[in-house]
């Protein structure tokens, strides 16, 4: 068990284990986003960290098909960040709360060596909530859009190249309108931030499922983390009726495995300390 799993054991009950916790007619979620750990500041603008602070976390809310609502700020500020920076800071977040029409209620902020960015959405119910758990045998798993960009464009910075200020490793894509056109039809789903193999596991572990791959994939397209594609999972019979959804929302859609009897594991390392 990695560190990270060890501290949620310790916290078990009825609300955690998927991407937000539902109470009530609301759901929870909160990510962090840290300097030297999710980003290197000399990778992006500030403008830029805080687009994507904002967009992993409202991934959360999107996965469950839950309407984001209002968010609570929680940043560590370094000590040596200017009036302009902080400006650069909060006008992003802004903006991007705004395109989602999410309200910033409040959060709280603290000097530091490193910026570090923690977010708390709280959303609404919908009819519909998309969980993790539910895979069946002889379902069909699919994914939105293409995987491995994020993992590419990440091994370029590293390299000390630059990567186009489209990469989904700078700007996710998120697949709201899919996913609320498409939900009654899904059996589970999750939003793919640690690679499709992982969370993949993790949705074959709560049915003790195995799955048979329909097609080949790259090392790349399997480990490839923060990606914010979704991960779904449906009966055959409803199969028609996703691709015609997929269509009319623009998602390119892949179905990919069929779910069996076995315990699938992940063959990607483990993103988490």
């Amino acid at each position: 068990m990695d560190k990270e799993s060890f501290i949620i054991s310790q916290f078990q009950n009825k609300f955690i284990g998927d991407d937000g916790a539902v109470v009530g007619k609301w759901v929870y979620s909160k990510d962090i986003f840290a300097e030297d750990t999710h980003f290197k500041r000399e990778w992006l603008t500030l403008s830029q960290i805080a687009k994507k602070a904002m967009l992993v976390n409202i991934s959360d809310a999107i996965a469950m098909n839950a309407k984001p609502k209002y968010a609570l700020l929680g940043v560590v500020v370094p000590k040596d960040f200017s009036p302009e920076q902080i400006k650069e800071l909060t006008c992003s977040f802004l903006k991007t709360a705004k395109q989602y029409d999410i309200k910033i209620i409040g959060g709280d902020t603290v000097s530091g060596d490193k910026l570090i960015i923690s977010i708390t959405i709280i959303s609404s119910k919908r009819k519909y909530t998309l969980r993790r758990k539910g895979l069946e045998k002889g379902d069909l798993i699919a994914y939105t859009g293409e995987l491995g960009g994020s993992l590419k464009d990440l091994n370029r910075l590293f390299e000390g190249k630059k990567i186009s200020k489209n990469s989904r490793f700078i700007e996710p894509i998120l697949r709201e309108e899919f996913i609320k056109k498409a939900v009654k039809y899904l059996r589970c789903g999750l939003d793919i931030s640690d690679s499709l193999s992982k969370d993949l596991s993790r949705i074959c572990a709560l049915s003790n499922l195995d799955v048979e791959f329909l097609r080949d994939f790259t090392k790349e397209e399997l480990c490839s983390g923060e990606e914010y594609e979704m991960l779904i999972v449906f009966k055959p019979k409803y199969k028609n009726k996703i691709l015609q959804i997929a269509q009319k929302t623009n998602t390119p859609i892949n179905i990919f495995a069929k779910a069996k009897n076995g315990l699938y594991e992940s063959e990607c390392k483990e993103h988490h300390f």
